[in-house]
């Protein structure tokens, strides 16, 4: 779960609705306001469904099952998790495993274990003496990161099999395609326009607003930077500067470099992408954390409109097809 929520200035005849699942913050808009307590109840539902299938810190998520398998065998899993584990290899491809599910055996050594709320008064404590920071840091070099290419899915049967004791962690991509998903299934049961702001993975669908969407750029102290409009785009958010914790006094956020299997290194305070999906925005967000300075290229070699806010308080660097800061109301494409 690697974004921040946005913030969307209401038009005329709106309606929304604020709530939490899946360990963070979402925020749902319709045109319609007497559409709203039926789309907050398909969010939830679908979130809900979401939570039992890819959820590392519940011991009865089929993530956790999976991972608790030792002979590398066939498992079949649900829809929810197929669709899942298919659109976090799909990322991967996207990102050329700059993104990559099979990260989740070094996310836990970095120390993201459990909920976020637990890690972090966890870090808090002094830490005990008898050399826990080298502990830590020799399990962290032995982590190896198996590879997206490793796992094997069958999605029309809904087969998969991964390495024997291999940790999926699908953050990266699960809670963007639940944007998306959520959109579709939104326009598709109800009348009227919505965005659905999944912990800053935003999707829109159905009718939309005259003047487009308006969402504004938070930063990771909740002040809006920027408004820019969306016309059907999707937006997303990747910060190292909001899923934080310290490990043996030592900062940590939660977007490992696969190529590594450590924590990225801190260039951007945060990277905005726009995209045809949230999953694709995400994956390009995403990516760019972990690419660092060489992320303002990449994402212009791929036609990515993006605001990347350095984590140094320089100059906001954007990249083609992205509003310069400063303007609003502009279209994010």
């Amino acid at each position: 779960m690697n974004t921040h929520s946005g913030r969307v200035a209401q038009n005329v005849f709106t309606a929304s609705a604020s709530f939490d699942a899946i360990g963070t913050h979402h925020h749902l808009i319709v045109t319609r306001p007497e559409t709203l307590g039926a789309a907050i109840a398909i969010a939830r539902d679908h979130l809900g469904d979401l939570d039992a299938a890819v959820s590392r810190f519940r011991p009865d998520s089929e993530v956790s099952s999976l991972a608790r398998r030792r002979d590398g065998a066939h498992a079949h899993v649900s829809p929810v998790f197929a669709a899942s584990l298919a659109a976090a290899l799909r990322t991967a491809r996207l990102t050329d495993g700059l993104v990559d599910p099979t990260v989740g055996a070094a996310v836990i050594a970095s120390g993201y274990d459990a909920d976020l709320a637990e890690v972090r008064a966890r870090s808090s404590r002094p830490p005990r003496l008898g050399g826990a920071r080298s502990r830590t840091r020799d399990a962290r070099a032995a982590v190896a990161v198996p590879g997206w290419r490793s796992v094997e899915l069958d999605q029309g049967m809904r087969r998969v099999r991964v390495p024997a004791g291999t940790v999926l962690d699908l953050g990266a991509s699960a809670k963007a395609q639940a944007a998306d998903t959520i959109a579709t299934l939104l326009a598709a049961r109800l009348e009227g326009g919505f965005l659905v702001n999944l912990g800053g993975d935003l999707a829109v669908s159905g009718e939309l607003p005259q003047d487009g969407w308006q969402v504004g750029v938070e930063g990771t102290g909740g002040e809006v930077r920027q408004v820019v409009a969306s016309h059907g785009q999707a937006l997303a958010t990747s910060s190292t500067g909001r899923r934080t914790w310290t490990q043996d006094g030592e900062p940590r956020h939660h977007i490992v470099d696969p190529r590594t299997g450590f924590t990225a290194p801190v260039v951007w305070e945060q990277v905005t992408c726009a995209g045809a999906s949230a999953l694709e925005a995400n994956a390009a967000s995403t990516a760019a954390i972990v690419l660092g300075a060489e992320a303002p290229a990449w994402l212009a070699a791929r036609g990515i409109p993006a605001r990347l806010d350095p984590a140094d308080g320089g100059p906001v660097v954007t990249t083609p097809g992205w509003p310069e800061p400063g303007t609003r109301h502009r279209s994010a494409a």
